[in-house]
């Protein structure tokens, strides 16, 4: 078994050996393959590469061929362009030299041709800005002969309205006379010949056109009975005492000579009280007004009221009332009054009378709001100026809108309406000029705010009942008589029987027959309601302990101050506030409280303060306590409070509105002062002196007269205080202010030697003043004492510092 064992192994080990041998061969061929192979591959790689460097070398050779043809290009064109460059430079050569040998008359004549041209281009310029300026001087030449012709037309017709006007008088003086001559009367005049006052009888011829002329006969100087010879005005001036004097000398009442008096009076007196109405004395005049006979003067009354709205536009309102007011009484004055200013719009418009038109236009606005005129008038007004608009004719109907606009809204909103559409159609035409179309623009944003600014009647002028007002109603488009007769005067045969109706019909007016009867009822019961009234009055007086007045008046004033731009602003508002006697001061503490409560000091409030105390002295005196009893309250204030209250005072000592001895309350030293009340005498003098300077504030700190004011501030009873004092001033920056204090402290110790000397002397036989001297000595000895004891402390705290 082993040895088969043994030959299988052996076998196995010779199979093993042959295919190890097997494959060592079969390596080694593969080896030689692979090395014969790669020695091809090297070979055919030598070959390739071989080929390649020969290619390179001959592609490298064309190149270099080529590279050298391109060179030669480049080097003929750079030749072709230097050729070309020479030429050109040549030729521009030659053209220098061709343009160097032009001639100088060439050039010459060349010059001459470039000025001519410059010289024909500003002739036509010239030429041009001339006919410009013929044609701007022929434009303004046309407009000013087309204005001067319109000036002129328009003064021809004015002339010839003057002599229809004169003409219509001489035919009703004339009328006068004949009437006159027909009573046996005869028609006088006065005249003035060499400084005497002398009549002349006028006798009435009549001439070929019925006219009639005057010849004058001189007669007699004029006595007082010959107030006839007074003219439609007035004549000759007379006093008013020789004109009631006059008029006392005439016997007869009933003759024209009287009336002529009473009607100068009559007219004297309308016109001087329609001259000084306004608006605060209205109805003070209203009265004094009715006491007049409106009746026999009320042409006067309608004359004088249109002069003096002609006169002053402002005061129309005004005039409206008081016509208002008569019209209640008198209606058949607002009628004549109402047709005058109508038929003297009429007059303007047509005449393009500017000034006329827009007082007539303002006064009918006026009267239409007080309802004297009926508001159709205004709508008839505003649809003519409308109707063809020129920038004129819409800046006036603007200005009519803008018076009454606030009335017609009430009472004819729909009218109103249809106006504002014209005047929107004529803003989108925009053929007006623009600032008449910012005028319209403003009047629609009048509307849109309701006519606020425009109210139709003021209050204080609103004195008629809607109710107690007529209404009277006048067209543009009927013919109006202006009754112009009512003007001049003419004798009544009636005179005394309508003096004295006119008189019982005043005292039904002005409440006279009520007043008398009233006087004749209650003479037996007046003691007892006399006294019952005043027991009434006792018993009714109540007294407001919840200070509501005052909290009012308080806000009242806050809100003036806070709200006004300056202080001139302000102090106007404020002294309008009606204040109660007493309650002056509170408008003082008002001020002082505002400037407290600020951030910082504002100088409004130290020149509000003192235009107050320079107004009045009351506030003077006010300002003063108040300058007590915030100095005494001073460490209640805080730092930013206490500041300004101390600037506030510091304005008002350097603007020298506020006394200097109210410093006498102010006591320094050492213990009667606090930080605050420091802090608050630092601020005051640092503020003095700069509004002062230190000389100044110095020399008035040193006046003579009022050092009894600066004891307290700068004290010298005591070295004590006296050093207290000087060192606060020097630690403020302003030791300057102590230099008297120093040298009084210098020279304390020899004064009180001479006072003990003085004492020892003249009390050395008298125990008491012996005493006094052993006491006086201990005093001086304490207090030179006290003053080593103070200089040792300060030497002390002086060299702590500089540790």
């Amino acid at each position: 078994m082993k040895g088969l064992e043994e030959e299988r192994r052996s076998k196995l080990k010779e199979e093993e050996s042959e295919e190890e041998e097997g494959q060592f061969v079969r390596g080694r061929e593969e080896k030689q393959d692979y090395r014969m192979h790669r020695r091809r591959d090297e070979d055919s790689k030598r070959d390739r590469r071989g080929a390649d460097e020969e290619d390179r070398r001959s592609r490298r050779g064309d190149l270099e061929d080529g590279d050298d043809r391109k060179r030669n290009r480049d080097s003929d064109r750079d030749r072709r362009h230097r050729v070309e460059k020479d030429s050109d430079i040549e030729k521009e050569r030659d053209r220098r030299n061709r343009y160097k040998e032009d001639s100088e008359e060439e050039r010459d004549r060349k010059g001459i041709r470039v000025r001519d041209k410059d010289r024909y281009r500003r002739d036509r310029v010239d030429r041009d800005d001339d006919n410009e300026k013929e044609r701007d001087r022929r434009r303004r030449y046309k407009d000013e002969s087309d204005e001067e012709d319109d000036r002129k037309r328009n003064h021809d017709r004015d002339r010839r309205y003057r002599d229809n006007e004169k003409e219509r008088d001489r035919n009703l003086r004339g009328e006068d006379d004949r009437i006159n001559e027909r009573n046996g009367e005869r028609r006088h005049r006065v005249v003035e010949k060499n400084g005497d006052i002398e009549r002349e009888e006028i006798k009435q011829k009549e001439d070929g056109r019925g006219r009639a002329t005057a010849a004058t006969i001189p007669e007699s100087r004029i006595n007082g009975g010959d107030a006839l010879n007074l003219g439609k005005s007035g004549g000759v001036y007379i006093p008013p005492f020789k004109l009631a004097r006059m008029m006392k000398e005439v016997d007869d009442k009933s003759s024209p000579e009287y009336q002529r008096l009473t009607w100068d009076a009559l007219r004297k007196s309308i016109n001087g009280l329609v001259n000084k109405v306004n608006a605060t004395n209205i109805k003070n005049i209203i009265p004094e007004l009715f006491g007049e006979n409106l009746i026999r003067g009320r042409g006067l009354f309608c004359r004088s009221c249109m002069k003096s709205q002609m006169a002053s536009p402002g005061f129309t309102d005004v005039f409206a009332a008081l016509v208002a007011v008569v019209n209640t009484k008198f209606p058949e004055v607002g009628d004549l009054l109402l047709r005058r200013i109508v038929l003297q719009l009429k007059r303007a418009y047509k005449r393009n009378d500017k000034p006329q038109l827009l007082a007539a236009v303002k006064f009918i606005a006026h009267l239409v709001n007080q309802q004297v005129a009926h508001e159709i008038i205004a709508l008839e007004l505003l649809t003519v100026l409308l109707e063809k608009p020129t920038d004129d004719s819409v800046e006036v109907a603007v200005g009519f809108v803008k018076e009454c606009g606030s009335i017609l809204q009430d009472l004819s909103p729909k009218g109103l309406h249809g106006i504002f559409e014209r005047f929107r159609g004529i803003l989108h035409e925009g053929e007006i000029d623009k600032r008449v179309q910012f005028l319209i623009e403003g009047l629609f944003a009048i509307r849109k705010a309701k006519f606020q600014g425009f109210p139709a009647v003021r209050p204080e002028l609103d004195l008629v009942e809607q109710e107690d007002q007529l209404t009277h109603e006048v067209s543009l488009d009927e013919v109006i008589d202006p009754e112009i007769s009512l003007d001049i005067f003419k004798p009544d045969p009636n005179y005394m029987e309508n003096e004295k109706r006119y008189e019982e019909l005043k005292k039904t007016m002005l409440g006279e027959e009520e007043e008398s009867e009233g006087e004749e009822g209650s003479d037996a019961e007046s003691d007892e309601d006399d006294e019952s009234d005043e027991e009434d009055e006792e018993s009714m007086q109540i007294k407001d302990e919840t200070e509501t007045n005052l909290v009012n008046l308080r806000r009242t004033i806050y809100l003036t101050i806070m709200s006004s731009v300056d202080f001139e602003e302000a102090g106007h508002k404020l002294l309008k506030i009606h204040l109660e006697p007493g309650q002056e001061m509170e408008l003082c503490i008002m001020l002082l409280e505002c400037c407290s409560q600020e951030r910082t000091y504002l100088r409004y409030y130290g020149l509000l303060g003192q235009r107050f105390c320079m107004i009045n002295k009351v506030h003077q005196e006010n300002f003063e306590k108040c300058f007590v009893q915030q100095y005494s309250m001073i460490h209640r204030l805080e730092t930013n409070k206490l500041r300004n209250v101390a600037k506030f005072f510091a304005h008002l000592l350097g603007t020298f509105a506020l006394p200097w001895h109210v410093l006498s309350y102010i006591r320094l030293t050492e213990e009667d002062t606090t930080s605050s009340s420091r802090i608050f005498i630092k601020i005051l003098f640092q503020e003095l002196s700069e509004h002062l300077g230190i000389r100044l504030l110095n020399e008035r700190l040193n006046d003579p007269t009022m050092q009894d004011s600066f004891e307290s501030i700068f004290p010298k009873d005591n070295p004590k205080n006296t050093r207290f004092c000087i060192n606060f001033f020097t630690s403020i920056g302003l030791g300057g202010l102590t230099e008297n204090l120093r040298e009084y402290l210098k020279n304390m110790p020899r004064l009180i030697m001479q006072q003990q000397k003085q004492v020892s002397d003249s009390d050395s036989d008298n125990e008491s003043a012996s005493s006094g001297s052993s006491d006086s000595g201990t005093t001086s000895s304490e207090s030179e004492a006290d003053s080593a004891s103070s200089d040792e402390s300060d030497r002390k705290r002086r060299k702590r510092r500089r540790k």
